[in-house]
C-alpha cells in the first residue's frame, strides 16, 4: 500500500494543488455573485453562472496531470522541467489571485491585468511543456481556451462598466 502512495502521490498533491486555490476563491466568489456580479452589466454571450464551477473542476484537474507530467518527465523541479514548473507556478498564482482582485476587491481593470499575464504565462506553459511531455502541453489547450474567453468577458466587464467604482 505504501509503495502505491509513494508512486501516486506525487500525481494526486499536483491534482490536488490547484483545487486548493480554486476552493478558497470560490468562498469569495459564492457571496460576491449575487451581492455584486449580478449588478453589472455583462455581455449577452456570456457562460451561464451555473457553467464556471464544472469547468474550472475540469481545468484544475487537467492542469494538475500536466504539471505532474512535466515534474515526472522532465526531472523534477531541479532538471530540464525547472522552466516549465516556474512558469506552470506563476501561472497558478496568477490564477488563484484574480478571484480576489476582480470578486472580493471589485478591481476589474486590474483583475484585467492579472487575465492577460495568466495568458501568457499559460502560453509558456504551453510551449515549454511541448519539449518535456506533448501530452502535457495538449491538456493545457482547454484552459487557455476558457482563460481566453474569460478575458474577453473581463474585458467587456471592465469597459461597459466603467461608471461603477473600480
Amino acid at each position: 500500500m505504501f509503495s502505491a502512495m509513494s508512486e501516486y502521490g506525487p500525481l494526486i498533491a499536483a491534482v490536488i494543488a490547484p483545487h486548493l486555490g480554486g476552493l478558497a476563491g470560490a468562498f469569495i466568489t459564492k457571496r460576491e455573485v449575487p451581492e455584486w456580479y449580478e449588478t453589472l452589466r455583462k455581455p449577452d454571450w456570456r457562460p451561464p453562472n451555473w457553467m464556471f464551477g464544472p469547468v474550472w473542476g475540469t481545468l484544475y484537474t487537467s492542469m494538475g496531470v500536466a504539471s505532474y507530467l512535466v515534474w515526472r518527465d522532465g526531472g523534477g523541479f531541479s532538471g530540464d522541467a525547472k522552466l516549465p514548473l516556474a512558469l506552470y507556478g506563476t501561472q497558478l498564482a496568477l490564477n488563484w489571485a484574480w478571484t480576489p482582485i476582480f470578486f472580493g476587491a471589485h478591481k476589474k481593470g486590474m483583475a484585467l491585468v492579472d487575465i492577460i499575464a495568466l495568458w501568457g504565462t499559460i502560453g509558456g506553459c504551453i510551449y515549454t511543456f511541448w519539449s518535456i511531455n506533448h501530452k502535457a502541453s495538449y491538456l493545457m489547450i482547454p484552459y487557455i481556451a476558457w482563460v481566453t474567453l474569460a478575458s474577453a468577458l473581463n474585458y467587456c466587464i471592465w469597459r461597459d462598466n466603467r461608471d461603477k467604482k473600480d
